[in-house]
């Protein structure tokens, strides 16, 4: 039996989720806006490109911020104008993100072809190894990443000075996001995101029925560093500076947090996640109390655990229990999606 969600409470609180970010920057405070929901969104992108891996495709990636950074490098040197380090190719802002998105979706089907053969705890240290590489790069090419980075990265005219009206910016991201968003939810729903869901449960199987494994996983790995790069070109324009700092090990990790709190199953738990995560980021370091200000790792590490240990799920995982607690007619037997690191098993190679 086919499960129903519980449409008017889940799309509900999705309505009242999506309006509240349509008229925030008419209620909420200027820093808000710039900084916290904005960044919110930009880390939520490059979080749901790696649950979809995870969800539908049973890939955990730690490539995906490599990709992101890749686009932003890219966007850096092709659009800057000489008052900084890189190339300064001075381009036209659009070109230069149609270049960096395509660079880095390239560069992530590469990845996705080279990571393909593997899976599980292989899978997650290939990807591991891609964004090592790829800080290592960056830090060493100092032709390509300057040795402090590029600075002053020119948004479009559009949106104009990103410090003089953060809301445009901010606008341009809260619709990347809902796209995004729509997009991921329609591709799993295709031919090939059902197979893609076959080759997660059952690979061995999926071959056998002539479903080429490989290619499934290199397409969603691309498709996965195409969503991933579009948050790479929102954060160079948000940041107006990219380094090799910006994609190193922690911030690996970071968006790997973020994909866990708010749910490796379900992509829209990557911006419930990315929010809590910056919230905690700001607001722990205005915390006078045990040196909180410089144990922001220590914080956010206590709150991982704490909601790992509560649901497995996430916090999407606490908020379906919920449901289910207060509406004991819903269907619990069949989820949606499940990730890897949900399920506990290692898949065979193919």
């Amino acid at each position: 039996m086919t499960r129903l969600r519980t449409p008017t409470l889940d799309g509900g609180i999705g309505g009242v989720v999506v309006l509240f970010a349509v008229i925030a920057p008419f209620i909420v405070p200027g820093f808000w806006t710039a900084n916290l929901l904005t960044q919110t969104l930009i880390l939520g992108i490059v979080a749901a490109s790696l649950i979809f891996l995870s969800a539908y495709g049973g890939m955990v990636s730690l490539a995906q911020v490599s990709v992101y950074g890749i686009a932003g490098f890219v966007l850096g040197n092709l659009t800057t104008n000489g008052n900084t380090k890189g190339l300064n190719l001075g381009w036209n802002p659009w070109v230069g993100v149609v270049v960096a998105v395509g660079m880095a979706t390239v560069i992530a089907i590469l990845f996705g072809a080279l990571a393909s053969r593997s899976s599980g705890i292989y899978f997650l240290m290939i990807t591991l190894t891609f964004a090592v590489i790829t800080n290592y790069f960056f830090g060493q090419v100092t032709d390509l990443s300057g040795f402090g980075g590029i600075s002053g990265i020119p948004a479009p005219k559009a949106i104009g000075s990103v410090d003089a009206h953060p809301w445009r910016l901010y606008y341009v991201c809260l619709g990347t996001a809902l796209v995004l968003y729509a997009l991921l939810r329609y591709v799993v729903r295709t031919p090939f995101g059902i197979s893609l869901q076959g080759v997660r449960d059952d690979p061995v199987r999926m071959s056998s029925l002539g479903y080429n494994v490989r290619l499934h996983r290199t397409i969603a790995f691309g498709f996965a560093g195409f969503v991933a790069a579009l948050g790479g070109i929102l954060f160079a324009w948000w940041n107006q500076h990219i380094d090799p700092a910006s994609i190193q090990l922690s911030a690996v990790i970071d968006v790997l947090v973020i994909a866990v709190i708010g749910g490796l199953y379900r992509v829209e738990a990557a911006w419930l996640g990315a929010f809590v995560w910056v919230v905690l980021n700001n607001y722990v370091q205005r915390i006078g109390f045990w040196s909180l200000s410089t144990r922001f790792e220590t914080v956010i590490g206590l709150v991982f655990l704490v909601i790992v240990l509560l649901s497995p799920r996430g916090l999407i995982g606490i908020w379906e229990r919920a449901v289910a607690f207060a509406d004991p007619r819903r269907d619990r037997s069949t989820p949606s999606a499940q990730s890897p690191l949900e399920a506990g098993t290692v898949e065979p190679s193919v």
